[in-house]
């Protein structure tokens, strides 16, 4: 397994597909960065992992391509060692970036089998997260999109995230339908199921507005920082607190804004959460789940583990309404008009006041996520592709 964009077992969808596999009787190598602390090499519940140290990226287009040069270069030389002391089959790659395809084809030249596992739009992601308009698609989106292409074109299986994702494999890279299957991100219950309420959080306000995730410049988490200040100064309500966890490199700017908004008493960052405990224990507190994520080609397309995160734990959910947030979601969501932040405001208000609403959503929400959404429903669908190319 080829991954650039996580170090691992931090990477949740690769972990959850690393150990599926594991525990059916592959044997699994990870080529992951190395997060700070980690060791070069060992092994991790049965999944052998070599990482690498990453070259700093400052989020700008030269940044992008000398990570990814260097990374792609850094994995073949462990990817070929690792063919000559230990041998595999199967390379797996997960996207961002498609550069990692490069060493698929190479291997295919030597028997090997290829699966791409599409985890994003990476040319979507980059008009979303460079600003850039859907229409001004200059020589930086024409690559990615051949460097995708490329992935498909190479590809023995592709694993795609949903059902849009697999639309796209099909339309834009050619695939057959017999050559996909749609893994979901579902959550792991054996991780995500209810702790006790986190006393100090708990303390901060009546009601407590849960983020989770990636805060980069496309996930819209300035969009929330708006909402709550419609939802402060236009609604009149500070009976709030919004605990947003994560990282991201649109962080320092996302600071700025909540201290501009005048949101300082009702918005705090907690910054990474490592401790996984006490990152459940205040998801478990809260009483709001949000997916502030603005409508745009990326956003409509993908699907976003935070959600059914909110969903497992019985959260009730406040999204704009984008089409993958309703087929994973239902009715245990309410959404605001797409990219309106007063209209995400007066959603957030309304189940603020209804304790009853909040109950009835969080119970529907667990109930999609045990019956069909979670993890355990989505590794047969793993396994079955696995069989698929190596039978």
């Amino acid at each position: 397994m080829l991954l650039e964009n996580n170090p691992y077992p931090q990477d949740g969808r690769v972990r959850r597909e690393a150990v599926s596999l594991t525990e059916a009787g592959y044997r699994v190598t990870v080529i992951c960065p190395a997060a700070s602390g980690q060791r070069w090499a060992e092994t991790v519940n049965g999944v052998r992992v070599y990482r690498y140290p990453v070259p700093p990226n400052r989020g700008s287009t030269a940044g992008y391509i000398l990570e990814y040069s260097y990374s792609l270069l850094v994995t073949g030389i462990v990817a070929a060692y690792l063919a000559v002391v230990r041998g595999f089959d199967v390379v797996h790659a997960h996207n961002p970036p498609e550069t990692l395809a490069l060493l698929g084809g190479i291997f295919k030249i030597f028997g090997k089998r290829f699966v791409f596992d599409h985890h994003d739009l990476s040319p979507e992601m980059y008009l979303a997260r460079f600003g850039k308009s859907p229409d001004a698609r200059g020589v930086m989106y024409r690559i990615l999109l051949a460097l995708e292409t490329l992935s498909f074109r190479l590809a023995d299986h592709v694993i795609a995230s949903n059902e849009s994702y697999r639309a796209v494999a099909m339309e834009r890279g050619g695939v057959a339908l017999e050559q996909t299957t749609v893994v979901r991100n579902g959550p792991d219950l054996d991780r995500v199921y209810l702790r006790a309420p986190d006393e100090e959080l708990q303390a901060r306000a009546p009601t407590i507005i849960a983020y989770v995730g990636v805060m980069g410049i496309q996930d819209g988490v300035d969009y929330l920082l708006r909402a709550l200040h419609h939802l402060k100064e236009d609604l009149g309500r500070t009976d709030f607190c919004a605990v947003l966890m994560g990282s991201g490199d649109a962080v320092p700017a996302l600071h700025t804004l909540s201290l501009d908004l005048g949101l300082a008493h009702q918005v705090w960052f907690t910054g990474n959460l490592s401790d996984d405990e006490l990152l459940m224990r205040y998801l478990s507190t809260s009483d709001i789940g949000v997916d502030p994520g603005p409508s745009n080609p990326y956003n409509d397309r993908s699907t976003t583990i935070k959600i059914g995160e909110y969903m497992a734990l019985a959260k009730p959910v406040v999204a704009f309404d984008l089409p993958e947030h309703r087929v994973t979601a239902g009715e245990a969501a309410l959404y605001a008009k797409p990219n309106s932040e007063p209209d995400f405001a007066h959603k957030l208000a309304e189940l603020m006041d209804d304790p009853a609403q909040r109950k009835q959503m969080g119970e529907i929400g667990r109930n999609r996520i045990v019956n069909s959404l979670s993890w355990a429903h989505q590794e047969p669908k793993l396994l079955a592709a696995y069989e698929s190319i190596t039978k």
